[in-house]
C-alpha cells in the first residue's frame, strides 16, 4: 500500500495470511535466551515428554512476537512518515504450539482511529496451528501509521 489513506480504505477487511513459520526447539531456545525465561516445558525435552503435551512447546509470548515478522508478509506500506507499535488490548492464548509445528497469522482490520497527522489500526491478529481447528493465539494489535 502507498499511503495511510490506502489502509484506512480497507477497514472491516481481512488483510491476508502469512506464510506458514516453522516452529523449531533452536527457536524457542533462542527467545527463552533473549527473554531469560527458561521455563522446563519449553527448553527441556526430557522433562516436557512428562508432561501432556508429550513434547516442549513455543512461549506464549514466542508465538505473539511473530506478529510483526508476518504483518510485514501480509502487506508493505510505503509513503508513510512513521510507523509505531502501540501493542495489544486482548490477548487470549487457547492451544499450546507443539515443537515442530508450523503456525501462520491472519490479520483482520477493525478500525482505524484518527490522530494528528495520521491514524491508529486495531486489527484482529489469528495465529493457527497447521492442522488444527482452534488456533494457538487471538490478538488485538494497535500501530499507527502517520502521514
Amino acid at each position: 500500500m502507498n499511503g495511510v489513506d490506502e489502509l484506512r480504505a480497507l477497514v472491516g477487511q481481512t488483510l491476508g495470511t502469512s506464510s506458514w513459520h516453522e516452529v523449531t526447539q533452536e527457536r524457542i531456545q533462542a527467545f527463552a535466551d533473549a527473554t531469560e525465561d527458561w521455563e522446563r516445558i519449553h527448553v527441556d525435552p526430557d522433562r516436557a515428554a512428562e508432561t501432556p503435551f508429550g513434547v516442549t512447546i513455543a512461549h506464549g509470548l514466542y508465538t505473539l512476537s511473530l506478529g510483526p515478522k508476518f504483518q510485514y508478509e501480509i502487506f508493505e506500506m510505503t509513503g508513510h512518515s512513521l510507523a509505531l507499535n502501540y501493542g495489544y488490548d486482548k490477548v487470549r492464548w487457547l492451544s499450546p504450539v507443539k515443537v515442530g509445528a508450523r503456525i501462520r497469522m491472519t490479520q483482520h482490520l477493525l478500525s482505524a482511529e484518527p490522530r494528528e497527522g495520521g491514524s491508529v489500526f486495531r486489527t484482529t491478529q489469528t495465529f493457527e496451528i497447521d492442522g488444527q481447528e482452534k488456533p494457538a493465539c487471538v490478538a488485538e494489535s494497535l500501530f499507527a501509521y502517520f502521514d
